[in-house]
């Protein structure tokens, strides 16, 4: 077990690890707090002394398109009416839905939303107070992969690499409060395959043992059995954290775009300071007789007029402020950071009369990086599975596999629901050339033929209207009228 030292220092590297900055980063303009906040204007001064302009406009806003990327592709993903897990067993589908419910998408969705944003995310298995194995989403900014093949002097790398595979421990930690002193209180799990150990720190300080656990170190599994009082420990046998990283490199999804988004707000926020300082003109006055600026400045304000001796004069002057270059600049950006980010701009759907082609056609980017997301998903997905199969075959002692269960990603696509009208109007108009085409030949077919003729055009199954006719009738119908009025209440109720 790792001592209260060894825990510290190792939250001391981790904390200023290069991949753990760049989720930081990654993290910050998720949650639109880009460079622009922190930006600063200086002049050199009469004596040639660099100093900070805090006379000028300086707006700071940040443009959320990172946060606009990942959400879309994250919902993109999770999209599908029918879910994604599957089994073509029906009783082994019943089980797996009261695992991966609404609760679960919902952690989903936030270990998808860290991934992208950060590069890499966590979900950890546990058995909830009513004793059901439960999934939650961990940040990755505060678990540690403490690996048995490092020494404790040396850094470790875990990309590439399961938590399964050569993890000796994982040190989980968040805040849990601030007090009323501005003390940050933290709590820190450390598990290992057997047990979970609680401790807690306030200000960065000694760490001590979690007295609000009951018990610990606490087993991964703790149940009772009905009608039996004594309370029963178990174990996963291995770590229960699971890592689904972005990508191969663990780069949060904003490396590519970042600097084309900082881009964007310079030149937005120039543009909007360029607006401020310059919203009036510049006045050129010759032989004022006032007597000082003040009141030249309260009579170009109020009165509207100034006076001017006789060798006097007045010129107005505005300054040029270059709008459209700006938003050229702007608009590259934008297009830019759709691109490289790979998403969807929705902004190009325009007015609506984009057809369902072009759609589908914007979507490509969007797709791409989804189908590359979509293969460690999986992956990251049957390491989840097999926990689940394997509680559920102690639960109900069956026999399943991993093998049981596959996933399905049905994406779902914005449409044009004017070009969707259309389509179903031609389809129908279809259906009816087809039905009347069938009806014209009825000296020729007997009307069984007909019927099933007309039900596989209308996509309906035969022996179920079949069934549902008045006995004898699909044999024994007087003529094709009668047929197509018997089909035709059928399609109705249908």
């Amino acid at each position: 077990m790792l001592t209260e030292e060894e825990i510290k220092t190792f939250m001391e590297r981790d904390s200023s690890s290069m991949r753990k900055n760049m989720a930081k980063v990654g993290q910050r303009y998720y949650d639109a707090e880009h460079d622009i906040m922190d930006y600063r204007m200086f002049y050199y001064n009469a004596d040639g002394q660099l100093v900070e302009d805090t006379y000028r406009t300086n707006t700071k806003i940040s443009h959320p398109f990172f946060t606009e990327l990942v959400d879309q592709a994250v919902q993109y993903m999770l999209s599908g009416e029918d879910g994604i897990i599957h089994s073509d067993i029906p009783e082994l589908q019943s089980r797996l839905d009261e695992y991966f419910d609404d609760d679960f998408i919902c952690e989903l969705n936030d270990v998808l939303t860290g991934t992208m944003s950060k590069g890499f995310e966590y979900m950890y298995a546990y058995m909830n107070r009513n004793g059901r194995l439960s999934f939650e989403c961990a940040d990755s900014l505060g678990v540690i992969e403490v690996r048995e093949d490092f020494p404790l002097q040396y850094f470790y790398d875990v990309r590439e690499r399961d938590t399964d595979d050569g993890c000796a421990y994982v040190i989980y930690w968040y805040i849990d409060k601030l007090t009323r002193e501005n003390k940050t209180i933290k709590r820190i799990q450390v598990w290992d395959e057997n047990e979970t150990h609680f401790y807690v720190q306030e200000n960065d300080g000694k760490l001590m043992l979690d007295d609000s656990e009951p018990i610990n170190p606490r087993p991964h599994v703790i149940y009772t059995k009905n009608n039996d009082k004594h309370v029963y420990f178990d174990n996963f046998g291995f770590i229960p954290f699971f890592r689904l990283d972005n990508n191969k490199k663990q780069w949060s999804s904003l490396k590519p775009i970042k600097d084309l988004i900082d881009d964007y707000d310079i030149m937005s926020c120039g543009l909007s300071n360029n607006l401020a300082d310059f919203d009036y003109p510049i006045h050129v006055v010759k032989g004022f007789n006032g007597n000082d600026l003040d009141e030249l400045q309260t009579n170009l304000k109020t009165k509207k007029m100034i006076g001017v001796d006789a060798d006097g004069g007045l010129e107005v002057h505005t300054v040029d402020i270059p709008h459209e270059a700006r938003k050229t600049k702007m608009d590259e950006d934008e297009k830019n950071i759709y691109r490289f980010g790979m998403g969807f701009n929705s902004a190009q759907v325009g007015d609506g009369n984009v057809t369902n082609v072009v759609i589908k056609s914007r979507y490509a980017l969007l797709d791409l990086k989804c189908n590359k997301l979509e293969i460690r998903l999986k992956k990251f997905l049957k390491s989840i599975i097999k926990v689940v199969i394997d509680d559920i075959n102690r639960n109900d002692k069956t026999a399943y596999n991993v093998s049981d269960v596959w996933f399905d990603f049905d994406r779902e696509v914005m449409t044009n629901a004017s070009d969707n009208a259309q389509i179903e109007l031609t389809d129908a108009q279809k259906r009816d050339v087809e039905i009347n085409t069938i009806m014209s030949v009825n000296n020729v077919l007997d009307n069984k033929t007909i019927i099933q003729y007309i039900c596989d055009v209308l996509d309906l199954d035969y022996d179920d209207i079949k069934d549902r006719l008045p006995k004898g009738e699909d044999e024994d119908i007087e003529d094709n009228k009668t047929a197509q009025t018997v089909l035709d209440g059928m399609t109705t109720d249908e």
